[in-house]
C-alpha cells in the first residue's frame, strides 16, 4: 500500500516537473529588426526571440533574450527541412547576414533560421558590442605591439567590469550554453531535426552541439572547421604563411602576374622592413576614427594580408595590395581602413567570454611564438591574435587555471547524421589540414576541398549549389567537380590606380540625397544646356560670334562632363562585377582614358571662364550663362573631393 502511495504521488508530481521544464524557456514573437528595409520586410520571415535562461544551470534565474529571425521556405511541401545558421568569431550574429539568405537556393525547400547567438546582434543583453571601435582607434595609432597589447587588455577590462557591474554572469556565454540554447529553439519551433549549417568558430560550437545533443541533427555541414580547439593558437603564425606562401608560388608559376608583380616574396618582406622604420600615415573619415588619422605599421600590414586572405577575391588582388603597401600608396592605403572596420565588428564582450573560456587556456603562449619564431624575416607572430594572451590573462583573473575547459567531444564519432566538411586551400586560420582532421571524426563525413579559396568557401556560388545539394539528398556525394576543376588563381593585374575611385564607389553605395543634391541641380542644368544650344546654334545663325563661341565651349564642356560621370559610373559597375576589391585601388586599365578625358573637362571649364571674363560685355544672357558654368564647376569640385583629380 505504501508503495502504491509513493507511486501515486509521483504520477501527480511528474507533470509539474515537465511544467517546469518546459517553461525554462519559451518563444516570443516580435516584429521585423529591420523595419526600414521593405526587400527584408516583403520576406516571409518570422521574427522573435528564444527566451532562455542566462545560466542552464540555475534554470529558475535571469533570463536572456536571443534573436531569431526564421525565413520560411518557398516552396509548398509539408516538410519544411529546415536549416539553422551557426556563425563564426567568437561574436559575430547571424541576422545581419540575412540579404545573403533572402535568395539563397535553399530556401527553395527549407526553412532558413538565423539567430543571433546570446550576447550578441539583436539579442539582449548585448556584451559590448563598441569595443571592436576602441580596438580600432588602438590599431590607428603610431606604437610597439606590446602598447597595443597593453591598451587592448585594458579595454577589454573595462568591458568586463561594465558587464559585472550590469549583473551579467560571463562565464554563461560559452559554446556549451549556446549549444543548449539551440536544442531549445528547435523544440520551441516545433523541428524535430535540422540540418546545422556552421561555418569558422561557429563550427566548433556545432561540433559541441551535435556532442550533446546528437538527437537534432539532421546533417551537419562545418565550413573552415576548427578540428582541434588546444591547436586553435599555437599554430597561428604557420597556418597564415603556409597560405601567404602558397600566394606567392601561385604569382610566381602565372606569366602574367609574375611580369607585374617580380619578386612578390620579396617586396612582401621588403615592405615589413619600410614599416618597421617609417609607418604610413594616412587621413581617413572621422566617423570612423574620431583622430581623423590611422598609421600603418608592420603588425597593420601583417593583420592586413592575412585577412585579405579569407576571401577569394581578395587574393586575386593580393599582389596587388602588397605592391601598393610596398609604395606606401596613402590614397588606396586610406581606403583600407573601411575594412579594418568592418573587421572589428564582432560583440567582444562574447568573443572574449568564449575566448577566454574554452580556447585561450588550452592554447600556450610559449608555442605562438615558438612558432612565430620559426619565420625570422617576419619579425615575430600576429599581434592581433597574439594580444588574445594578455587579455585573457586578465579577463580570467582570479579564475583557477588548472581546471581547464575541455568539452567532450567523443560521441561525435557515433554520430549518424551526414556530415558535410569544407575546407579552403588558402585559409590562413582553419588550414586545409583542419578539414582532413575533422572529416576523421565522423563514421559518416564527405571533404570538400576548395583549391583556390580562402575562408568559408560554402558561401561562394559553387559551394551554394553544394550546400543544396547535400542537404536535398544528404545521403549522396555531394558533385564536387566544379570545386576540383577550379585550380587556378585569377589575379588582378591590370587596375589604373586612383583614389577617387573608392570614395566615388562608397559615396554611391552609401548614397546621401543631401550631399548629392548640388550636383544632381549641377547636372540638370548643364543637360538642359546641352539641348538649348544645341537647338540654338542650329536655328539661330545670326547669333554674334562671341555667343557662338560662348555656347559651343559650355556645350562642348557639358558633354565632356557628362561622359565623365556616366563612364566613371559604367566603369565602376564594370570592375565590381569582375572583382568588388579593386575598386578600393582604382579600375581596369580599360577605362584608363576616362581620367584624361576628365582632364579635358576641366581645361575646358577653364577656358570658359576665362573667355567669359573676357568677353562678358559682348556675350547675352549673361546670368544664365554664369549660372551654368558655376554648374560646370561645381561638378569640377565634386571631382576634387572624390580624389579623382589629386
Amino acid at each position: 500500500m505504501k508503495n502504491f502511495v509513493k507511486l501515486f504521488v509521483l504520477l501527480c508530481l511528474l507533470p509539474t516537473c515537465m511544467f517546469s521544464q518546459v517553461n525554462n524557456f519559451k518563444f516570443e514573437k516580435t516584429t521585423s529588426f529591420f523595419p526600414e528595409e521593405k526587400k527584408i520586410n516583403q520576406e516571409a520571415v518570422e521574427w522573435g526571440y528564444l527566451i532562455v535562461p542566462e545560466n542552464w544551470d540555475k534554470p529558475e534565474g535571469k533570463t536572456i533574450k536571443i534573436a531569431v529571425a526564421v525565413l520560411k521556405k518557398e516552396s509548398k511541401n509539408s516538410n519544411s527541412n529546415p536549416v539553422v545558421y551557426i556563425s563564426g568569431g567568437p561574436g559575430a550574429g547571424g541576422i545581419e547576414e540575412i540579404w545573403g539568405w533572402l535568395k539563397h537556393s535553399l530556401r527553395k525547400n527549407s526553412d532558413i533560421v538565423l539567430l543571433d547567438v546570446r550576447g550578441t546582434g539583436f539579442s539582449f543583453p548585448r556584451l559590448c558590442p563598441d569595443l571592436g571601435k576602441k580596438f580600432l582607434e588602438i590599431l590607428s595609432k603610431n606604437q610597439n605591439s606590446t602598447e597595443d597589447e597593453r591598451e587592448k587588455a585594458i579595454a577589454a577590462i573595462a568591458c568586463k567590469q561594465d558587464l559585472i557591474n550590469r549583473n551579467i554572469d560571463i562565464n554563461a556565454y560559452t559554446s556549451k550554453s549556446i549549444s543548449k540554447d539551440l536544442d531549445a529553439l528547435k523544440k520551441v519551433l516545433k523541428y524535430s531535426k535540422w540540418n546545422v549549417y556552421s561555418v569558422s568558430y561557429g563550427t566548433y560550437t556545432a561540433q559541441v552541439y551535435a556532442n550533446d545533443f546528437p538527437q537534432d541533427i539532421k546533417t551537419l555541414i562545418l565550413d573552415s572547421s576548427i578540428s582541434d580547439i588546444s591547436q586553435y593558437y599555437n599554430h597561428n603564425t604557420s597556418n597564415y604563411m603556409n597560405s601567404l606562401k602558397k600566394v606567392f608560388e601561385a604569382c610566381e608559376n602565372d606569366l602574367v602576374c609574375n611580369k607585374q608583380y617580380p619578386n612578390l616574396e620579396n617586396v612582401y618582406y621588403s615592405t615589413i622592413e619600410k614599416l618597421d622604420k617609417n609607418p604610413i600615415t594616412v587621413t581617413v573619415d572621422k566617423k570612423i576614427i574620431p583622430s581623423g588619422k590611422f598609421t600603418y605599421n608592420v603588425e597593420d600590414f601583417k593583420i592586413a594580408i592575412q585577412q585579405s586572405l579569407y576571401n577569394e577575391k581578395l587574393i586575386e588582388v593580393l599582389p596587388l595590395l602588397i605592391t601598393e603597401f610596398n609604395k606606401g600608396n596613402e590614397s588606396t592605403l586610406s581606403s583600407l581602413v573601411v575594412a579594418f572596420s568592418s573587421a572589428l565588428g564582432l560583440d567582444y564582450g562574447v568573443y572574449y567570454s568564449v575566448s577566454c573560456n574554452e580556447a585561450i587556456p588550452n592554447n600556450s603562449i610559449l608555442e605562438f611564438d615558438k612558432d612565430g619564431l620559426a619565420f625570422n624575416k617576419l619579425k615575430g607572430g600576429l599581434s592581433f591574435y597574439k594580444s588574445d594572451f594578455s587579455v585573457c590573462n586578465e579577463w580570467n583573473f582570479g579564475v583557477d587555471q588548472s581546471s581547464k575547459v575541455i568539452y567532450d567531444l567523443s560521441r561525435l564519432s557515433t554520430l549518424t547524421a551526414p556530415v558535410l566538411v569544407f575546407s579552403g586551400a588558402f585559409d590562413p586560420i582553419t588550414p586545409p589540414s583542419n578539414g582532413k582532421a575533422t572529416m576523421r571524426k565522423f563514421k559518416n563525413g564527405f571533404l570538400v576541398n576548395a583549391l583556390v579559396s580562402g575562408h568559408a568557401p560554402s558561401f561562394s556560388k559553387i559551394g551554394a549549389k553544394i550546400v543544396d545539394e547535400f542537404i536535398n539528398n544528404p545521403d549522396q556525394n555531394p558533385n564536387v567537380k566544379e570545386f576540383q576543376s577550379n585550380t587556378k588563381v585569377h589575379f588582378v593585374t591590370d587596375v589604373k590606380i586612383n583614389g577617387g575611385v573608392s570614395k566615388f564607389a562608397n559615396s554611391l553605395n552609401e548614397f546621401n540625397l543631401l550631399f548629392f543634391a548640388p550636383f544632381f541641380i549641377a547636372l540638370i542644368i548643364f543637360l538642359i544646356s546641352i539641348f538649348n544650344f544645341c537647338y540654338g546654334l542650329i536655328r539661330n545663325r545670326k547669333d554674334t560670334t562671341q555667343n557662338k563661341f560662348m555656347k559651343s565651349l559650355i556645350l562642348i564642356t557639358s558633354l565632356l562632363g557628362l561622359f565623365s560621370i556616366v563612364g566613371f559610373i559604367l566603369a565602376i559597375s564594370s570592375t565590381a562585377q569582375d572583382n568588388f576589391y579593386i575598386l578600393a585601388f582604382g579600375v581596369s586599365n580599360k577605362f584608363d582614358y576616362l581620367f584624361i578625358i576628365q582632364w579635358i573637362f576641366i581645361v575646358f571649364i577653364i577656358i570658359s571662364i576665362f573667355y567669359f571674363v573676357l568677353k562678358i560685355k559682348s556675350i547675352s544672357n549673361r546670368s544664365v550663362i554664369a549660372t551654368i558654368l558655376f554648374s560646370l564647376l561645381l561638378i569640377g569640385v565634386y571631382f576634387q573631393y572624390w580624389g579623382f583629380l589629386f
